[in-house]
């Protein structure tokens, strides 16, 4: 009888598959970038490329491993400590008497110890990554479907995270039969902190649009309650729209978010700029803005992970590049034109770590 069991990984046949992937270099290229990118302060980065090639690197490998040292927890740093002694300073150890002697191999000990840091390290990693993927699990589960169906509009919606779970909300509602709710936003900073912060500020919002036909109102509201229940210095942008089935009238209200490009045959116009960001001032007043769309004109918003990507010289993608795009896309469908922009990024970006988010909503008048 067959086992249900399945078998472990051969080493050697992962090797094999690892190395016939074909990007082992730019791999490691890209994973020594990121390495003193979180390693390195910003300062010692730049005294880094003022130094000869050669002192460049006997520098980096110090600095490095001084802040691996220094990141560990005191007993690992211990245990890393006296590893390495017994691997570099002595080798052997005999202990005799009158009838036995007895020989230790230091230095095996030493690479044991190290290798046994190395495993402790390795396993936070891995817990840390498995609560990560259960966040970003719940995270995608509160996410709403690419393109959902609303009688007279073609709506398209994308987000994505630059780590496991991120601080980007994008989101779609029905709040009655003629009310229909999009959401794009930002909170500011990276990771847990943010993606929980999003939830939260997701939750607040659709609890409260119900309550408030004055979008300027439900802002208000939403700013106070972000203001009392947020951490210090933590603010977020966003912009909250509502649409109407078969109707070209599109009501958004605007929190420090940038501002939405509107595609009319060809031409790019920019909306005004909102008011300011969730989280700053706790009775800021916001404004509803309204526009009305002609057939086949399409409404942009999007995170700033689009107009910041990065590329390996460190230039950015840029608001110019995006406007020169967008004319050029307008023969496409919705889903066509939110995958081009989102490859050009990818393409602009190249093999450089992607630093920020990336959202985009797209709304078109059919």
């Amino acid at each position: 009888m067959m086992s249900t069991e399945q078998s472990d990984p051969r080493i050697i046949g992962t090797i094999k598959d690892d190395l016939q992937r074909g990007d082992f270099g730019r791999t490691v290229r890209r994973d020594f970038r990121e390495l003193k990118e979180y390693m390195l302060a910003e300062d010692r980065q730049k005294r880094l490329k003022e130094m000869g090639h050669l002192k460049r690197w006997f520098v980096l490998t110090w600095w490095l491993l001084k802040s691996l040292f220094f990141k560990l927890t005191p007993a690992r740093r211990i245990i890393l400590v006296a590893g390495m002694f017994m691997v570099f300073a002595s080798r052997t150890v005999i202990s005799s008497s009158e009838s036995v002697q007895f020989q230790t191999d230091l230095h095996g000990i030493g690479i044991i110890a190290i290798l046994f840091v190395l495993m402790l390290e390795l396993k936070d990693k891995l817990v840390a990554h498995d609560e990560l993927n259960a966040g970003r699990t719940v995270q995608h589960a509160l996410m709403p479907e690419r393109k959902p169906h609303l009688p007279g509009w073609g709506l398209w919606l994308f987000t994505r995270s630059a780590n496991e779970v991120g601080g980007d909300l994008v989101d779609f509602m029905k709040i009655a039969d003629d009310r229909y709710g999009i959401t794009i936003g930002d909170v500011a900073g990276k990771g847990l902190s943010a993606a929980l912060l999003t939830a939260k500020l997701q939750a607040t919002l659709r609890a409260l649009v119900a309550d408030f036909t004055s979008l300027g109102d439900c802002g208000a509201k939403l700013n106070q309650i972000f203001c009392r229940d947020s951490l210090r210095n933590i603010f977020a942008s966003l912009i909250y729209m509502e649409l109407a089935p078969n109707s070209g009238s599109v009501h958004l209200v605007n929190a420090g978010h940038i501002p939405p490009v509107i595609v009319r045959g060809g031409e790019v116009e920019r909306m005004e700029k909102g008011g300011v960001a969730l989280g700053i001032m706790p009775e800021a007043k916001f404004d509803e803005q309204t526009l009305e769309l002609g057939r086949g004109d399409v409404l942009l918003v999007y995170s700033d992970g689009v107009t910041e990507a990065q590329n390996e010289g460190g230039e950015f993608f840029g608001e110019q590049r995006l406007l020169n795009l967008l004319p050029k896309l307008t023969d496409l469908t919705n889903e066509q034109m939110g995958e081009r922009l989102v490859t050009e990024v990818d393409r602009f970006v190249g093999d450089a770590r992607v630093h920020d988010d990336l959202s985009i909503v797209l709304v078109r008048r059919e």
